[in-house]
């Protein structure tokens, strides 16, 4: 994925130092974001990006042009990073959050915010799409998963690992479905498979595993529960020098903390933004 251009201008007289500055953060932590992407590492990034968007909360004037423009950067960054990876069912929540900011402002700027909508639609057509694919693959995976559940049954051991690539296959075609509970349920059992496989926790079981955490994370009350998960993997990971599992462990912890904030602030601060467009749209359009 690539993140989309956009050119603040940080020297507008609509901004206070004070207002600048909050925006600089933002925009550095975007870019910070930017080069994780380059490097494929979504979880790092999408933790910036989170990031960004909790500073910008401490902008005092939501309908500032320059911090409309960035926040909408950010939400379409935030799409895209979940649309890499594969969790088209929140993807598709941002987007339909995106169109909701961005039908007011296309309506009170269309040269500078018409560009993404039409962005914004584009995605919303691919990860469509992808959810289709994915149903579509789904259906062919457990055929092939049932046919080496039979085989480890028989006794051909060989067949074992095959069983737990293919169960770790469709957990991960579920999870992109949006069924999150039955693609836990097969992690746990190629998790479990793995481990009576190998008789030891290996670098595979723990990549497994924090997977497993982050699909556990995209259900609000299994958060906890992830963080658990995390922390008891986490030393597997350090002894066997994981360093990049050992990297999204923390990104995903990190992720996890910042969501322990009563969600009523995010809300509230997305209100004051839609609201606030939808006012100043009404105010331009009344009658003189």
């Amino acid at each position: 994925m690539n993140q989309i251009e956009l050119t603040l201008n940080l020297n507008s007289p609509s901004l206070s130092p004070e207002e600048a500055e909050i925006l600089k953060n933002a925009l550095k932590m975007r870019e910070e974001a930017g080069e994780f992407i380059r490097q494929e590492k979504y979880l790092e990034a999408m933790e910036r990006t989170v990031a960004a968007l909790k500073g910008m909360r401490e902008f005092p004037d939501f309908q500032n042009p320059e911090f409309r423009l960035l926040l909408v950067a950010l939400l379409f960054d935030l799409a895209e990073i979940h649309y890499s990876l594969k969790n088209y069912k929140q993807s598709e929540k941002e987007v339909e959050l995106l169109f909701k900011v961005l039908d007011n402002l296309v309506r009170i700027d269309e040269e500078r915010f018409g560009q993404y909508h039409i962005l914004a639609m584009e995605l919303s057509t691919r990860i469509l799409r992808s959810r289709k694919k994915a149903l579509d693959l789904l259906v062919k995976q457990q055929i092939t998963t049932g046919s080496l559940y039979e085989k480890v049954n028989s006794g051909i051991a060989a067949a074992t690992e095959k069983l737990v690539d293919s169960l770790c296959t469709t957990a991960q075609l579920l999870a992109a479905t949006g069924d999150i509970r039955g693609s836990l349920k097969f992690y746990a059992e190629a998790i479990k498979y793995s481990k009576k496989r190998t008789g030891r926790v290996t670098r595979k079981e723990v990549k497994m595993t924090v997977e497993m955490a982050e699909v556990m994370m995209r259900l609000r009350s299994m958060q906890p529960r992830a963080k658990r998960l995390l922390n008891a993997i986490l030393p597997h990971a350090v002894a066997l020098e994981l360093v990049s599992l050992e990297q999204d462990i923390f990104s995903l912890i990190e992720l996890i903390d910042s969501n322990e904030e009563p969600e009523s602030k995010w809300r509230l601060f997305l209100h004051k933004v839609i609201d606030g467009a939808k006012k100043r749209l009404r105010k331009k359009e009344k009658p003189q």
